[in-house]
């Protein structure tokens, strides 16, 4: 029984995501004004979240520390070895493929995601979303396919920001801190960052986007049983986007760069 459950479940939250995309092009039509009062509420906040930046100030925050422990981490674990001019392209690598997808997926559920399922749930316990349905004003469209086109949109600004600050990080930290040259890091770092890889990570994060703010809208679309309902709907949302997000970059490292690689050491 468990198994069938788990199944039913699977095949309802499969079906809200195919209908929540299915309304994008006669969303994009009908509801461009609440698109783009979403997508400046994704990109700098509200409440609480825009006192410290919005989702911007959170994922500079984050990428910025995790680039300081690739910069830190790689210069130790080469200079063991004496290959710590290689340290740039520990960055250029790790970072763009994927420490800053990962971070920023991360970074979108717990700001922007937590926030969509805490909205939807509340509108659904307080039955402004029958109330939308009773007006004539199809809620899926409204409620879900908007914040998924505001997420899909604002993130790649976002992700650029990011993965600079991430960048900036390693570099600052391998420079004042471990002392290497400036033109050794960089020359070591341009050499191997590849566009192809940036393109590849930024499709990466797209597809993250769009599983994380589709699974946070299931949720909160959903909820049930009052407040502490949208208290246990927020949780489950984060916990399946974070395993959305683990899974997905899996089978997209390998299906990218399982066969091949952008990185020519010698030959």
């Amino acid at each position: 029984m468990a198994m069938l459950s788990w199944l039913d479940r699977s095949g309802d939250q499969l079906t809200f995501y195919v209908k929540a995309l299915f309304w994008i092009p006669r969303t994009l039509r009908r509801y461009l004004r609440e698109v783009q009062r979403l997508l400046a509420e994704v990109a700098f906040g509200s409440g609480g979240l825009g006192v410290i930046g919005g989702t911007i100030g959170v994922m500079v925050a984050m990428t910025l520390f995790t680039g300081t422990v690739v910069g830190l981490q790689g210069y130790a674990a080469l200079n063991q070895i004496g290959t710590s001019a290689f340290t740039g392209f520990i960055s250029a690598y790790f970072n763009t493929r994927e420490i800053a997808p990962l971070v920023a997926g991360l970074a979108l559920s717990a700001t922007v995601g937590a926030g969509f399922t805490a909205q939807l749930g509340a509108m659904r316990i307080n039955e402004e979303v029958d109330a939308l349905e009773a007006m004539g004003v199809r809620s899926m469209p409204y409620l879900v396919t908007t914040r998924i086109i505001a997420g899909v949109v604002a993130i790649i600004p976002l992700y650029a920001i990011g993965l600079l600050s991430s960048y900036v990080a390693s570099r600052w930290i391998t420079i004042f801190f471990n002392g290497q040259s400036a033109g050794t890091y960089d020359h070591y770092f341009n050499l191997f960052l590849s566009p192809q890889d940036v393109l590849l990570s930024v499709l990466k994060v797209l597809i993250f986007s769009v599983l994380v703010i589709l699974a946070h809208c299931y949720y909160g679309f959903h909820a049930t049983g009052g407040p502490a309902g949208v208290g246990v709907a927020v949780g489950r949302s984060v916990r399946n986007a974070i395993v959305l997000i683990s899974v997905t970059d899996f089978f997209l490292s390998l299906a990218i760069w399982g066969a091949t690689t952008t990185v020519k050491v010698a030959g």
